[in-house]
């Protein structure tokens, strides 16, 4: 479960990034000049980097900090192979 402060913090986030996302659609509807838009498509892919850091910073101090110091060996190897599968890029 995600801490409350955490939750607050990815919602304003994510309202953020909602609205650069209906800025670019905008551009795109007034023909923007292309560079612009993409450069906002970069500041979006920014601000999703950023989010997603959040989230995981946020897993590390509960989710995965449960599971290290319990006692269920199979729960602490399931999280670090979630992490290692998400952070590398891999599918689990």
């Amino acid at each position: 479960m995600m801490k409350p402060d955490t939750k607050a913090s990815v919602g304003k986030r994510l309202a953020r990034i909602e609205g650069q996302i209906r800025g670019v659609a905008k551009m795109i509807e007034e023909d923007r000049y292309c560079i612009d838009v993409v450069r906002q498509v970069q500041a979006i892919k920014a601000a999703l980097t950023g989010l997603e850091g959040v989230i995981i910073d946020d897993h590390l101090e509960t989710c995965v900090e449960h599971a290290l110091t319990g006692d269920n060996i199979e729960a602490r190897r399931e999280k670090v192979e979630e992490l290692v599968a998400v952070l590398g890029g891999r599918k689990k």
